[in-house]
């Protein structure tokens, strides 16, 4: 059975026994070009043979293309389950071919999850295929494989689609394989006007600012969280009515949003009056505060956690009785915003509202954006929804 490990869990080789002797004092020093940070997970055959090609493909995504601690859990998870998977029957990862990925993407359409005891999501499904799929074509391009019956879009039998941004149908896959199950693509439902104001009013501090950020520069909640206090410093220049700040994007890209002034000056009055009255009561009790360059800290003075911050928002919005999560709130402005853009375009200006949208989100494909458009397609009235929002005051 495969296993997953930390590194700082691992035996001593003085430890096991002598035949596992020398995998276990190999383990720790896997040839990478960078060392591995703590609580890295290391994957281990159930002969405790270190899986180093899935040790590799997960160091290369986290530490070299950086991206986050939440994307390297899901990638472990779906090669936990994919070379669980082959040695359960028998099959080597370096020789496994289609007929092995659809038989593992039918085991999860028949049988409900181990872990869980539920049935698989047909998103879950299709992302745990592309994971593979996607780890085979990192494994020939990096040489761990001369070739793969799993690698390159010639053996994916992936057909490129043309872009139809205009295009109302909610239940085009997002890309054509033998692997990947056809399922609905839910589009973003943007909150209205009187929906922003009741969830808005009803969050508590610093949840209620925190929203307002997402709603008004579009922000991933990691993007938000990694705000300090001298990003949002206010500019000297007063007249201005907007202002870009510099963020750092997902997979650690540097980025910028445009937000507006008012929102600047209400972050400063947090900043003169919550935040600095909890910084001050924990420092009191402490003796010190964990991150006092992060911007938003709660009542005990510590980071906000991201899953404390969609807990609130998921319950605010329960309790104002509609659905709120906080990617609703970037697709509320991502859908205000291009809303605007195509009224403006309409008008005669020369503006690609697509591509503004795209570089505000810090979106890498086009197509994640024109679901958006999408959105504001498929009915009538969510056009002049959105754009009550967009217009309307919000307190």
């Amino acid at each position: 059975m495969v296993q997953v490990v930390r590194k700082s869990a691992l035996p001593d080789p003085s430890e096991v026994i002598d035949r596992l002797a020398p995998a276990a004092a190999r383990a720790p020093a896997v040839a990478l070009r960078e060392p591995r940070p703590t609580g890295f997970p290391l994957l281990f055959t159930a002969q405790w043979q270190l899986i180093e090609p899935a040790v590799a493909f997960l160091h290369e995504h986290f530490v070299q293309r950086a991206h986050t601690i939440d994307t390297l859990r899901t990638y472990a998870e779906v090669l936990y389950d994919w070379f669980e998977t082959l040695e359960q029957n028998g099959v080597r990862w370096d020789g496994a071919d289609a007929v092995d990925l659809v038989a593992y993407r039918n085991r999860m359409l028949t049988q409900p999850s181990a872990h869980t005891g539920r049935p698989y999501r047909i998103a879950t499904i299709n992302h745990r295929v592309r994971g593979v799929l996607r780890f085979y074509d990192w494994a020939v391009r990096t040489h761990w494989l001369v070739a793969s019956p799993l690698a390159g879009t010639e053996h994916n039998f992936r057909v490129a689609r043309q872009l139809r941004p205009c295009s109302a149908d909610a239940s085009r896959p997002t890309d054509h394989s033998l692997f990947v199950l056809r399922q609905f693509e839910p589009l973003p439902r943007p909150l209205v006007s009187e929906q922003a104001r009741e969830l808005l009013a009803t969050l508590p501090p610093p949840y209620d600012l925190m929203a307002r950020w997402q709603l008004y520069t579009g922000l991933r909640v990691s993007e938000l969280l990694r705000l300090c206090v001298q990003d949002v410093s206010k500019p000297s220049v007063r007249t201005v009515s907007h202002h870009t700040i510099e963020v750092i994007r997902k997979g650690r890209k540097p980025g910028y949003v445009v937000a507006p002034a008012s929102l600047l000056d209400e972050t400063a009055a947090y900043r003169s009056g919550h935040r600095r009255a909890w910084l001050q009561r924990a420092a009191h009790r402490r003796g010190r505060v964990a991150d006092p360059a992060a911007l938003f800290v709660n009542a005990r003075g510590a980071h906000v956690g991201k899953n404390a911050y969609q807990r609130v928002i998921s319950r605010t919005g329960q309790a104002c009785g509609f659905k709120a999560t906080t990617h609703l709130l970037r697709a509320t402005f991502a859908c205000m915003l291009l809303a605007r853009l195509e009224q403006l375009a309409s008008a005669g200006a020369a503006i690609n509202p697509l591509m503004v949208v795209k570089v505000l989100m810090g979106h890498e494909r086009i197509e994640t954006t024109d679901r958006y458009l999408r959105a504001i397609a498929v009915e009538a009235g969510t056009l002049r929804e959105v754009l009550d929002t967009l217009l309307s005051e919000v307190p």
